[in-house]
């Protein structure tokens, strides 16, 4: 292993090495480090600093949107400007989870969750200091790379906290977390607004964020670096091509020019194809193309695209089933879509310890067509169930994704070579938004075309799309297992 591998550490610091380039025991062990997860205590702490960053980003979109009305009036905003406050948060996520990913391999991921803590936490402020809806959309792109910087190498982190035989336990708290945080940010939206302006809604993140980033500090394991330049222009065409892909699916979803649509689109395939051939060109590619030739790999990518595109496909449906044509409040809406997330909450960890042992492809199956099953029983409710009748269906619903989603996260990362970790913890989380954003649009586009019965056609096409994945996910079964190295 070259001197120039370890993050900080062996590139700079001689003490490593002897006089004749042999590693001094301080590099062995940091090498054995990177391989069997950091001991307990610090093992906890590690973990709680990924929960705190994890948790900063999911639950900061979920209370800007239930935040919305309330900005806009105070803002003088139009409804439609005011999406930006979303819309500028998400993307500039997305075209970024890639580019950092990559940027962690060469520079450590730990480095790269630092820095994106540390921008989050002072675009937060910016936000909260925010005046006028054109600074406040700003600073939410800066917080988004913020955001991309802690989601974009979290899973990557994870592996190097945990060994090998317990990565399924970490991965299962990530998606705990990640479920907690979007159960929770309804209501915490809603307990701060009660009590103080919208502007604190973006403050209370800067305290945690300041603690999370000195945590990261001394807890977070450094990694074993890939050599190499940064490739700027990849970078570049990423941002490109799936900033444009999102802007061209959901202008599509909201019944934007065809034309101009049929324009982005081309744009999209032109870049694209040069993107993937450049892509095709390296070792170490930022868009993971060497992963995807790997079957299981891009087999769990396809998995999670189907599911998260369902799981939005319901989410965004669902509030509009139960108050237009339940004719429910909303308060009773909320209360009834918790059951969802509190079942990932508990059936996660469960999934994570059983992934350790069992393959992802029948945890997987198995949990996609429970949530099949919950989808299309939802879709069938008929005009007056109990509370009963939906609780227990969206329980079932979110049971199944919580089966699903720790073990798949867990096939994905294990697919991957270690060094290779940024670029798998990069793809799932691309995975994971690309997902949304399609079912996102998928729903506009099927509220255009069916208007009165809308949310029920939304919840068929989202169980179309988990039995999709289900079946994909049992496709895995066929491929060799692929131990964690």
């Amino acid at each position: 292993m070259h001197r120039k591998g370890v993050e900080g550490l062996a590139a700079y610091n001689s003490d490593l090495w002897t006089m004749d380039g042999r590693p001094h025991a301080g590099f062995r062990l940091l090498t054995m480090e990177s391989e069997q997860g950091l001991p307990t205590p610090r093992r906890y702490w590690a973990i709680v600093v990924i929960a705190l960053g994890i948790t900063l980003s999911v639950l900061d979109s979920a209370i800007a949107n239930v935040a919305l009305p309330t900005i806009a009036r105070d803002l003088r905003a139009s409804a439609s400007a005011s999406i930006w406050i979303v819309n500028a948060y998400q993307l500039s996520i997305t075209i970024s989870l890639l580019p950092l990913a990559s940027l962690g391999e060469r520079i450590g991921y730990r480095r790269v969750y630092i820095a994106g803590l540390m921008l989050f936490t002072v675009a937060s402020l910016g936000c909260a200091l925010s005046n006028s809806l054109g600074m406040l959309a700003a600073t939410r792109v800066v917080q988004g790379f913020g955001a991309a910087g802690i989601m974009s190498v979290n899973t990557a982190l994870v592996r190097a906290i945990y060994p090998p035989s317990m990565l399924g336990r970490g991965v299962a708290i990530n998606a705990m977390v990640v479920a907690a945080a979007s159960a929770l940010g309804p209501t915490v939206a809603s307990a701060v607004l009660a009590v103080a302006h919208w502007p604190w809604l973006f403050a209370i993140n800067v305290p945690i964020g300041i603690l999370a980033a000195a945590g990261a500090m001394k807890a977070l394991p450094p990694n074993v670096l890939r050599e190499g330049a940064y490739d700027y222009v990849s970078a570049v065409m990423n941002a490109f091509v799936f900033g444009l892909t999102i802007i061209t699916i959901d202008g599509a979803g909201h019944g934007e020019s065809k034309v101009w649509i049929a324009v982005q689109a081309l744009a999209v395939v032109v870049v694209g194809y040069g993107f993937v051939r450049r892509q095709l060109t390296q070792s170490a590619p930022l868009l993971p193309v060497d992963l995807l030739k790997i079957p299981l790999f891009a087999l769990s990518v396809a998995t999670s695209v189907c599911s998260f595109s369902a799981q939005m496909l319901a989410f965004v449906s669902l509030p509009f089933l139960f108050q237009n044509t339940l004719g429910l409040t909303q308060v009773q809406t909320g209360l009834l879509i918790t059951p969802w997330p509190l079942a990932i909450v508990v059936i996660a960890p469960i999934a994570g310890v059983l992934s350790d042992r069992y393959p992802a492809g029948i945890l997987g199956g198995i949990g996609l067509a429970m949530l099949t099953l919950g989808l299309a029983m939802l879709a069938t409710l008929g005009s007056h169930p109990s509370a009963v009748d939906i609780g227990w269906r969206m329980a079932l619903c979110g049971a199944g994704f919580g089966a699903f989603q720790a073990p798949n996260n867990r096939q994905l990362l294990s697919c991957a070579p270690r060094e290779r970790s940024g670029g798998a913890s990069g793809m799932l989380g691309t995975a994971r938004l690309t997902g949304q954003t399609l079912g996102a649009a998928l729903v506009a586009l099927i509220f255009d075309i069916a208007p009165i019965n809308g949310p029920t056609v939304a919840l068929g096409v989202a169980a179309a799309f988990s039995a999709t994945a289900s079946c994909v996910s049992l496709l895995r079964l066929r491929q060799p297992r692929r131990a964690v190295v």
